[in-house]
């Protein structure tokens, strides 16, 4: 059933239905489109345009295909319609006849689907607000059951200083936590109600907008019908969040990817989240952490796709606006599958704690407590910047640790140094001596832990 077909003398070309219509995939919102029916039946009928009896058929109508709608009962593939919206007037039609043909009154398709549209953002930022929480948990888990490992911290991807795994956790427990408020934040601009804007200047009905928004759980309506038609930056938005947050679990993931090489050892992946090789039997590999990591870039194409559809149009509704749909109901579900099997990986992760720690103590990452131990004694730091340099690179020719030179050998860069340089070059002094707010230091990672498991909770 056509909504428009009433000028038209000649029905649509097959091809031009399947570049136009969206039933295909817009059905997706067939509850909030059913939800935002009923409040509209009841907005229309204090309105004086219905009748009470006839909004009671209307609304037990579609109640009854809400409850099939969700339940999954509702059989699109036998219907021909253009879109959701078209579906469900059909549907009601085909029970209710002439009564169901008023329910339209007033309203377009236009500020229906942005309404639509709007309710189904707000469901799923509630869904994927919960995915992180799960992904946080996780790696507080792996952190509070680690405290004691040691492993190398790393810049440009070489040995830096050493930190505590459960600091490299909670590393990225802060990134997910601004992912959570950025959801937060983008509700508060998103939750807003387009109903009873129209097609674009509004309804000449005497509609309540204030009760449509507060029904449908709106903060409140939009305050322009140009703009509430036409507006997408929630869809924009969204896609942005999800795509910050892809970026930080594909960063994770290339973490972790890394950590599970044979090169580094530092932890094994259960069985239930890697894969062999048809050719190779020893191979295990990391393909969860590598998918994430491959649909990163898929999330980024559909914020960048929306972008430049949006960039050019002119107000108000244009049909380019239909391709806002598919780009994000692919982006949400990759965002969650990928934070559902992360957490499932992190749950797995089994760590070396002899080899993290051997791989700390190498790369001479003691050098720069050695230089802070030469400042202690009254040398100014570039100068014992240079010493220390110095000192790495005599162990380096000796292929040795800094602190397996022998005292003699370390007073041959500065008289200075003595028998007390070996405590402050040992691995856990390194890390212990960072007692400072947001340091790897024991005291602050056991308090960002607690933060951050009470964050979790609320």
């Amino acid at each position: 059933m056509s909504l428009w077909g009433g000028r038209f003398q000649d029905g649509s070309s097959a091809m031009f239905r399947r570049v136009n219509d969206s039933f295909p995939f817009d059905r997706a919102l067939a509850s909030q489109d059913i939800r935002g029916s009923i409040v509209w039946s009841r907005a229309i009928c204090k309105a004086g345009v219905i009748s009470q009896d006839e909004q009671n058929q209307l609304e037990s109508a579609l109640n009854t295909l809400l409850v099939k709608a969700n339940a999954g009962e509702l059989d699109f593939d036998a219907s021909s319609e253009e879109d959701i919206h078209s579906f469900v007037e059909a549907t009601l039609i085909e029970q209710l006849g002439d009564v169901a043909r008023k329910l339209h009154t007033g309203r377009s398709r236009n500020d229906q689907v942005a309404t639509d549209f709007r309710l189904w953002c707000r469901e799923h930022v509630e869904l994927l607000s919960q995915d992180l929480h799960q992904v946080i948990g996780s790696l507080l888990n792996t952190a509070e059951s680690n405290l004691d490992v040691i492993l190398p911290g790393y810049t440009h991807l070489q040995r830096a200083q050493p930190v505590r795994y459960p600091h490299w956790c909670l590393a990225y427990v802060e990134m997910f936590k601004r992912d959570l408020s950025r959801l937060h934040d983008l509700k508060v601009r998103l939750n807003q109600c387009p109903l009873g804007s129209g097609a674009l200047a509004g309804t000449t009905y005497p509609i309540d907008r204030y009760e449509i928004a507060a029904e449908l759980g709106f903060d409140s309506p939009c305050l322009n019908s140009l703009d509430a038609v036409s507006d997408r930056d929630y869809v924009l938005e969204t896609l942005f969040a999800a795509s910050t947050s892809m970026m930080h679990l594909s960063r994770m993931a290339e973490d972790l990817i890394f950590f599970n090489t044979g090169e580094a050892g530092f932890i094994t992946l259960g069985d239930q989240v890697t894969s062999g090789s048809s050719l190779m039997p020893q191979k295990k590999n990391p393909d969860a952490l590598e998918l994430i990591r491959g649909k990163c870039g898929r999330v980024f194409g559909s914020l960048q796709a929306m972008l430049v559809t949006m960039k050019g149009l002119p107000l108000a509704y244009n049909k380019d606006m239909q391709e806002d749909k598919e780009g994000l109901f692919d982006a949400m579900t990759q965002w969650h599958i990928c934070l559902c099997i992360a957490s499932e990986v992190i749950d797995t992760i089994k760590l070396d704690k002899e080899r993290c720690a051997k791989a700390a103590r190498e790369g001479y990452a003691n050098a720069t407590e050695l230089a802070d131990y030469l400042v202690a004694k009254g040398i100014p730091f570039r100068t014992a910047h240079d010493i220390s340099g110095q000192v790495v690179l005599g162990a380096l020719a000796q292929k040795k640790a800094i602190e397996e030179l022998s005292l003699t050998e370390l007073k041959k860069y500065s008289a200075l140094i003595e028998d007390d340089v070996y405590g402050i070059l040992q691995l856990e002094y390194l890390v212990n001596k960072r007692q400072i707010l947001g340091g790897t230091g024991i005291e602050p990672v056991k308090q960002a832990l607690a933060n951050a498991i009470a964050f979790n909770k609320q």
